[in-house]
């Protein structure tokens, strides 16, 4: 990417949001013509081509360490618990659902940085994080009425796309803050999307798949989704460097309501009211936990430094 500064590079960042916010329909719609294995696979070999390609000469320069390894191993493994959650939901309103669970992430991120990185946090971090969830509990009840008992009936009828969802926020909390430690200024996430692409590959090779049915619509959005990632991922991480980072920051805290509009738009859905106030739940709760670190800290932008995340 050329180098840009000021005003462009934040316009880079903003770009990055705008393009992950892509990533929960697109991740549907493929895996519903190509397998959820399948096309998760094949979505992360575009984008390791890619980022390989653009990245060579950084990559030749990575110094390996057990630090590097156990990051990558938990950004495989949230790239495809994240991907099969979605692609494993028993329908598009679900896929819905998997992609606002993702969101408890920002949250959890600071919530563990209490403890690992020592992040100070005023006492109302806690609020945030209840009111996420109740974000995330109200996504999942939508406009119908709503019981405990319901809430376990909807989780034992897929219990492992939402046990990866949720494992998914919760892995990539943990990956946000021990590479924000780990990193030593590298950039090895051009390796860690090969990596998921080989596991996802031996994945599909060992275990019976769904036929893939490539047809002229489903090759636009691979290529689409796998470049744009791969563009993301590169324009987050300059816009981070050379833009405004509170403004990206800030930004970055509304993605899942892009994200649910843009999902609801491609893949034809239509959610209750239910739904968008469980949405800017999750909005508010992540926006009062960030805040509750912003005050007690001046260097408390965790979540935007460490690349924002579908």
């Amino acid at each position: 990417m050329p180098c840009l500064t000021g005003p462009r590079a934040t316009i880079a960042g903003l770009l990055a949001i705008v393009l992950w916010s892509t990533s929960v329909g697109l991740l549907r719609s493929i895996s519903e013509a190509l397998g959820p294995t399948g096309g998760a696979a094949l979505i992360y070999t575009v984008s390791a081509l890619c980022l390989v390609i653009s990245n060579r000469q950084a990559l030749l320069q990575l110094v390996l360490s057990w630090h590097m390894l156990a990051a990558g191993t938990l950004f495989v493994v949230y790239e495809i618990s994240l991907a099969l959650a979605v692609g494993l939901a028993s329908s598009r309103t679900q896929a819905l659902e998997m992609g606002m669970i993702n969101y408890l992430w920002p949250g959890l991120t600071l919530l563990f940085a209490l403890y690992i990185n020592q992040q100070r946090a005023q006492w109302f971090i806690v609020p945030g994080l209840l009111l996420a969830l109740g974000g995330v509990i109200q996504v999942m009840r939508g406009d119908s009425d709503w019981s405990p008992a319901m809430l376990v009936h909807n989780l034992a009828g897929n219990p492992v796309a939402y046990g990866l969802a949720f494992g998914a926020a919760i892995i990539w909390a943990l990956y946000c803050n021990l590479t924000r430690r780990w990193s030593d200024g590298q950039n090895p996430v051009p390796l860690f999307f090969c990596a998921t692409a080989l596991v996802l590959w031996v994945k599909y090779l060992l275990f019976p798949q769904p036929p893939m049915h490539i047809n002229s619509g489903t090759m636009p959005e691979l290529l689409f989704m796998g470049i744009s990632t791969a563009v993301a991922y590169s324009a987050w991480n300059h816009g981070l460097q050379h833009g405004n980072l509170t403004l990206l920051a800030t930004a970055s805290y509304f993605t899942p309501v892009l994200s649910a509009f843009i999902a609801s738009l491609w893949l034809g859905l239509t959610p209750g009211w239910g739904f968008w106030q469980g949405v800017f739940l999750v909005v508010a709760g992540s926006l009062l936990c960030w805040l509750a670190t912003r005050r007690a800290s001046a260097h408390s932008d965790l979540v935007s430094t460490s690349s924002a995340k579908e």
